[in-house]
């Protein structure tokens, strides 16, 4: 792992169910392991019914809020594209987006009070960021467990970010239920390999 200095930010994002707040938990697990002091923030809104959920971790020598602003995040993971264009403006200069292609349409947009930015990964391109693109709940569900996609993202942040000397696989036999661990497993494995 890089060894940083001050605090750095790492915000999620995605849709209710989809294991924001789940990855969160074995990130700050992981950050405390290393001596980290870590702050974690939820936001859930109207998550049971397909909401958006956003997720804050703040890591380093010491930390006194959790709370992310405009420009801010380090990292910003998110798990449907178009959560990652609305999470945009928080990402800092020289920041790193992995996002997922998936696509999950909205109550506003269901309902046709609202569309769908189809083009949002090209829109992300546009501001001539080059985003992480990933497949995470397409491998997820080819590994047998669409929910695994949160941890295939996990995977993927740990080769992006060179998160290397944490004992991931560890804290994900901890934090994900025994009946699920052998894919989850596989679906870290798999992010890693994206």
């Amino acid at each position: 792992m890089k060894e940083f200095k001050g605090v750095h930010s790492i915000l999620l994002v995605g849709v209710g169910g989809q294991g924001t707040i789940l990855i969160s938990k074995i990130l700050s697990a992981g950050f405390m392991q290393r001596g980290y002091d870590v702050k974690m923030s939820e936001i859930h809104g109207m998550s049971q019914r397909g909401g958006s959920v956003t997720t804050q971790i703040r890591y380093g020598d010491k930390v006194y809020s959790p709370t992310i602003g405009l420009g801010e995040a380090d990292v910003v993971i998110a798990f449907e594209k178009a959560e990652a264009l609305r999470a945009l403006p928080c990402l800092k200069k020289g920041g790193i987006l992995i996002t997922d292609d998936h696509e999950i349409y909205p109550m506003p947009v269901l309902t046709g009070a609202a569309e769908y930015p189809t083009d949002a990964l090209e829109r992300i391109a546009e501001t001539g960021l080059k985003p992480i693109v990933v497949k995470a709940a397409e491998k997820a569900a080819a590994l047998g467990n669409p929910r695994a996609q949160n941890i295939v993202l996990l995977g993927a942040l740990v080769t992006a970010w060179n998160l290397d000397d944490i004992a991931w696989e560890t804290l994900i036999e901890e934090y994900v239920p025994a009946k699920a661990l052998d894919v989850n497993l596989k679906a870290f494995a798999a992010g890693r390999a994206l």
